[in-house]
């Protein structure tokens, strides 16, 4: 890269804690996706035949991104990498995987209170995942799927090459609420959103093909 060459941003994702906002963790995709997949799903009321709700909304629409990643152990293993050499990519599965898992500490702790008569085991908290894709979206996710493809492995039969499907459900404030950190961060995504559209501008009605409405 020559010093006149625009710096080339990673998109990723952040695990941190949402009490405190320590980060725990960053996880920088090694090539930025072709391709990315969004789809809104509408909230609205319906009230099938009630007039009065046919143009109420019930929430924030329902949006789920859809990504894949390649992963590839190549030019580590040029370098003679240690951690590359000896388990390929596997550190690299292993941290997308715990996005999904919860640790095993905190299934071992669950399960010693279980045994010890706790009536009532909360399900496990994961900390907060954030999909960071340029200052313009930066967004509470959960992981609802993980998919990974091992295409390619070394002697000792490590993956070296990999392809990685993400689906991901943003968090709105439905789901955390306006004083969780990630519906703060919600809110702000959809406030950068709506300062966007209002750079769009506005075509004359004629445009369309019309005169008035």
């Amino acid at each position: 890269m020559t010093p006149l060459s625009p710096r080339l941003l990673k998109g990723g994702l952040v695990r941190l804690d949402p009490k405190s906002g320590r980060i725990l963790g960053v996880i920088g995709l090694q090539y930025n996706p072709d391709t990315l997949t969004r789809t809104l799903q509408v909230q609205a009321t319906g009230e099938t035949g009630d007039r009065s709700q046919a143009l109420r909304l019930k929430g924030a629409a329902v949006e789920t991104i859809k990504l894949e990643a390649e992963i590839d152990a190549a030019d580590r293993l040029n370098d003679a990498n240690p951690d590359a050499v000896a388990v390929g990519i596997h550190p690299q599965l292993a941290a997308l995987e715990a996005l999904v898992h919860p640790r095993a500490d905190d299934l071992q702790a669950n399960d010693a209170l279980a045994g010890a008569g706790v009536l009532e085991v909360l399900p496990l908290e994961a900390p907060l995942t954030l999909f960071v894709w340029s200052k313009q979206r930066v967004v509470p996710v959960r992981v609802t799927d993980l998919s990974v493809t091992e295409e390619a492995f070394d002697v000792a039969l490590n993956p070296i090459r990999a392809k990685v499907s993400l689906s991901l459900r943003v968090l709105s404030v439905d789901d955390l609420g306006f004083d969780h950190r990630g519906g703060t961060l919600f809110m702000a995504y959809l406030r950068n959103k709506e300062s966007l559209a209002g750079r769009a501008g506005s075509v004359e009605l004629s445009t369309l093909g019309v005169e008035g409405i």
